[in-house]
């Protein structure tokens, strides 16, 4: 069996549509601190692209009929969370960079330490890293019974 040499088996991969793709990819890595492993089609002017930060990967598309960027489209659809080492230097490095904080930099009710930013073509990101152990119940969700 031929192995994905780029990401493991039973990895989510989002894929992200930019106008784009080369700026995206100049601005998540000076942004937000994602590497790129990889682009392909025209360097100049990427079709796409391949990026990690850490364990989370994604892949960058560039725009086309029926598949826009939340700036084309006029809306947002997700957000994108990533579990990061260190949320606070994360929430530094974005904010000075120039990125568009939506969430201040909080804890949350379930555990988590985390803030919100929107990139360049309005993608809406959650960086966060778990700040303390709180049961579902305590925030009150409901956990389902096959996860018991």
């Amino acid at each position: 069996m031929v192995q994905n040499r780029s990401v493991p088996a039973n990895v989510l991969l989002p894929h992200i549509t930019y106008q784009n793709v080369a700026r995206a990819i100049a601005w998540l890595e000076k942004t937000f601190g994602f590497v790129e492993h990889y682009r392909y089609g025209p360097p100049d002017s990427p079709q796409g692209a391949q990026m990690h930060l850490g364990d989370a990967w994604i892949m960058l598309n560039s725009a086309r009929p029926g598949r826009n960027s939340p700036a084309q489209a006029g809306c947002t659809t997700q957000t994108l969370t990533v579990f990061v080492e260190d949320v606070d230097a994360h929430f530094q490095r974005a904010e000075s960079a120039g990125a568009r904080i939506l969430e201040e930099l909080h804890e949350t009710e379930y555990g988590e330490r985390q803030y919100g930013a929107e990139d360049l073509e309005g993608h809406h990101w959650l960086f966060s890293r778990h700040a303390r152990d709180v049961s579902p119940e305590e925030w009150g969700a409901t956990v389902a019974a096959a996860a018991e």
